[in-house]
């Protein structure tokens, strides 16, 4: 059965962090109203402020602009005047009308160069801070620690990098000086309209009230509107980016009329919301503007009436008139922006509610010195964990591993064998015990130090798009080429890297699509040879390589651990025949201890897995 559009969005959804209810609140929890505009809005100008030389520059051309279009429009009042008096003689009036209108034209140029040049200056601050927003959320991206990520939808981070950073920068393109110009344009006008005439100034101002009212009462519902649309896109990203990387899975269980039930569910609440965000920052513009236009018959009408009575003038009339509708035009374009505003305004709260995350410490608290090599001598003293506070995955382990030593975990699925080596990095910290390395606790070692010092192949392999060379060096990117070649050749990778069309230049595409499992795998392995690590996890390393081409790379990984201290998490018990010692777990518990043979004489759950009569579950 479809799951329904609340658990869905409970699930692809963590947009809402900054609302104080947790990383995957759902969006109908949305509450509309920005949590802190004002500090958001200074957030995002803290990224311009560096650039205040252009926006300067940037506001005078604004100033000359509004200045020559104020002018450009006072001009026309002693030509109507003249025209209308017939002040000039009809011979001279040719050469009158061309003069000025050659004035008129020299001052509109200045207005017309003033706004290219400060169209230019602006896309280059927005772009430059779009830059900079990017880098810091990618930044601390990359810092976080593991359990954030464990959480989150891709597709809902990928939202906020593309959707919510465009609509920011969107903006800071048109919006930021549209607005500013608005205000410049409504105080310029104002003036002029006063100085031409105050009575029928009051008159139009009678109708401001009234565009503040309206204003306000849109200005609420689409505020509402646009931050749940911001959170309903990324729910809606990330059920798309969890399906098509999934398409395998979905085709293998003839799931297709099931994801597209549920991703309708999610379309259709993006397009209600999206619907309604768009009606009320669309009906701005009309409203103000019809508004605008009974101000100015009403001003028209009223002042005809003074021309006729002798208290106003023609010429005057005319320019009244059009900085009337000059004056509602700012409101107009004020209130057009405000749709823009409120999205960039809910898109940056969900930037910055990811910025604003406690980024994983990479450097210790303690201010201990690292050495400058460890040599592997593990130690878990009485170790307890569990990724929530309510569920204990581990208790209690103790067991110790000497450099050069092979350990290796067995036990059931969930036994919280991956878990002991993901404390060992310090993916996640320990509730209660202590882990140490060389005698050292690891939490008095710098993290990006310690994972230094501990190469791991993992169950699941993750190669970049670049060569098979690139994506070896990555265990090591001071390696030389000659390095890698031999580090492909102890994992046994060597020889099919040498068949593929371009060898070790050969690209790989969308995660090693190009490649077979296994030689996903090998690659994993031959990362990790490359890698100086004195400690080594082998979590299901070779799971997805066949018995074949496991036999094919045993010696090749037996050399790889020769100098290292490995942890091996292994189903396959007879790869840990081997091993120095062989730790049994079962619900978080260390149940058996011992090499191969002591653990077949206990004749306990170690013998009954190995001889068949029990099987990990």
């Amino acid at each position: 059965m479809a799951r329904t559009l609340e658990t869905l969005q409970k699930q692809y959804n963590s947009a809402v962090a900054a609302s104080g209810r947790g990383p995957m609140a759902a969006t109908n929890n949305f509450k509309g109203k920005p949590k802190n505009s004002r500090q958001t809005i200074g957030r995002i100008l803290s990224y311009v402020s560096e650039y205040k030389p252009r926006m300067v520059l940037a506001l005078l051309c604004m100033l000359l602009s509004t200045g020559a279009s104020l002018a450009g429009g006072y001009v026309l009042r002693p030509v109507i005047n003249n025209i209308a008096n017939g002040e000039t003689p009809a011979g001279d009036r040719v050469k009158y009308l061309a003069i000025m209108l050659g004035v008129l034209a020299a001052i509109y140029l200045v207005g017309v160069a003033s706004s290219w040049l400060q169209s230019r200056l602006m896309i280059g601050v927005s772009r430059s801070a779009i830059q900079k927003i990017r880098d810091d959320l990618f930044t601390r991206v990359e810092r976080l620690p593991l359990r954030f990520h464990d959480n989150e939808s891709t597709g809902d981070l990928m939202s906020r990098f593309t959707n919510d950073v465009d609509n920011i920068g969107l903006m800071l393109d048109q919006s930021l000086m549209s607005m500013a110009s608005g205000v410049i344009n409504l105080i310029g006008t104002l003036a002029m309209m006063i100085y031409t005439n105050i009575w029928l100034t009051l008159i139009t101002l009678v109708f401001i009230p009234i565009f503040t009212l309206t204003s306000r009462f849109i200005i609420g519902k689409s505020r509402k509107y646009y931050s749940a649309q911001q959170a309903a896109l990324g729910a809606a990203n990330g059920y798309i980016e969890e399906s098509v990387a999934g398409q395998k899975v979905v085709k293998v269980f003839n799931h297709e009329a099931e994801c597209e039930q549920e991703f309708n569910l999610l379309n259709n609440d993006l397009r209600h919301k999206q619907q309604n965000a768009m009606f009320f920052g669309g009906i701005m513009g009309p409203i103000t503007g019809n508004l605008a236009q009974v101000s100015y018959a009403l001003t028209a009408g009223i002042g005809g009436v003074l021309c006729a009575l002798g208290r106003f003038d023609v010429g005057g009339l005319a320019i009244f008139v059009n900085y009337s509708r000059q004056f509602a035009r700012p409101i107009n374009e004020i209130s057009q922006q405000m749709a823009t505003i409120f999205s960039a305004l809910a898109g940056a709260e969900r930037v910055f509610s990811l910025m604003d995350r406690e980024p994983e410490e990479i450097h210790a608290a303690s201010g201990v010195k690292p050495p400058e090599k460890l040599a592997g001598h593990v130690i878990l003293d009485d170790v307890s964990f569990g990724y929530v506070p309510e569920k204990t995955v581990l208790k209690h382990i103790s067991l110790y591993a000497k450099p050069g030593q092979k350990i290796a975990f067995v036990g059931s699925t969930g036994a919280g064998k991956t878990t002991i080596t993901n404390l060992l990095n310090r993916f996640y910290d320990i509730d209660s015990g202590r882990i140490t390395v060389d005698g050292i606790d690891i939490k008095d070692l710098p993290r990006d130090f310690l994972r230094r010092n501990i190469a791991m192949v993992l169950q699941d392999t993750h190669l970049f798009s670049g060569t098979v060379m690139e994506n070896i060096r990555y265990g090591r990117l001071d390696a030389t080429d000659e390095e890698v070649v031999a580090a492909a050749k102890t994992a046994s990778a060597d020889s099919f890297i040498r068949r593929l069309s371009d060898g070790y230049d050969t690209m790989i595409e969308g995660d090693g699509a190009n490649l077979s499992q296994g030689q996903r795998q090998l690659l994993n392995i031959a990362r990790a040879a490359l890698s100086k690590a004195p400690i080594l996890v082998l979590d299901e390393a070779t799971s997805s390589v066949d018995t074949r081409t496991e036999r094919h790379i045993e010696h090749g990984m037996d050399r790889l651990m020769a100098e290292r201290t490995t942890f091996v998490i292994a189903h396959r018990l007879s790869t840990v025949r081997n091993a120095d010692a062989i730790m049994v777990l079962e619900n978080g518990e260390i149940i058996e201890r011992g090499d191969h043979d002591d653990l077949l004489a206990m004749k306990g759950r170690y013998y009954e897995l190995y001889t068949g009569k029990s099987e990990l579950t």
